[in-house]
């Protein structure tokens, strides 16, 4: 058996592959970065056939996955428009992947960090009263590799994403694992911000075991306990990525 967690079944983005992926990157890349801004007309189909040596076909598909994101709104008379930005889908990981690599994620994941001290406390909650031994399992190997894995900058943070998408699996609510996917892709681009901060700073040992607190609390079935060690769980994430990203950046 293998020592690493299994990738997580599904992804609330889009497979960006082909010819196709190539098109829909580089005009999500482009407006979320505002250089489509809201209201602006994308060029015509022949224009980005020609730009990006596609087919009508794969254009016209680039656009049905864009405004399936929210992205833009297509009207055959007046043209292909951006939406307002408040009209996206902020849910879409995709979205979140295109900002970080624009540099304009700022926002977005102040945002997230708010939302999962929201969530996932009360996700740790239900999974205290609503886990199974199918879901307590991967739970308790995930916090138990986490303890063991604090010297491996490539482990640690896999079984950490596996960990808390564990906790929204157990919690039996398909809209809460819904976002753990999400929560997942957002802790990959943490990561990969604090492995350019200061690494020092961050307490592997410390976080594995707030991390065995919540599996310890849910286990037991102490929903209060479970809520309260995942928000110190949450909370120690956030300041270890605001360090980070003030040490890249101290205008942060």
């Amino acid at each position: 058996m293998s020592n690493r967690p299994r990738p997580a079944a599904e992804h609330p983005g889009y497979a960006l592959r082909g010819r196709q992926g190539v098109i829909i990157e580089a005009l999500g890349r482009a407006i979320v970065a505002g250089r489509y801004a809201e209201g602006d007309v994308l060029p015509r189909e022949d224009d980005l056939c020609a730009e990006f040596g596609m087919s009508r076909t794969t254009v016209r598909g680039a656009m049905t996955v864009l405004a399936a994101k929210g992205l833009i709104e297509i009207r055959p008379k007046t043209g292909t428009k951006v939406r307002p930005r408040a009209l996206w889908n902020v849910f879409d990981s995709d979205l979140l992947g295109w900002a970080h690599l624009e540099g304009e994620a700022g926002g977005m994941m102040d945002a997230l960090i708010e939302l999962r001290q929201i969530m996932e406390p009360a996700a740790a909650r239900l999974a205290a009263t609503r886990a199974t031994i199918r879901e307590l399992g991967p739970l308790s190997r995930a916090a138990s590799a986490l303890a063991v894995s604090i010297g491996d900058p490539v482990a640690y943070p896999e079984w950490d994403v596996a960990f808390h998408l564990a906790v929204y699996d157990a919690s039996h609510n398909p809209l809460l694992a819904r976002f753990g996917l999400l929560v997942a892709d957002f802790m990959k681009i943490a990561f990969e911000i604090q492995q350019h901060g200061d690494q020092h700073e961050v307490d592997l040992a410390d976080d594995a075991a707030r991390h065995l607190a919540v599996s310890d609390a849910i286990a037991r079935g102490d929903a209060d306990a479970a809520a309260a060690a995942m928000l110190e769980v949450v909370l120690d994430g956030k300041n270890a990525l605001a360090a980070a990203m003030s040490d890249a950046d101290p205008r942060a």
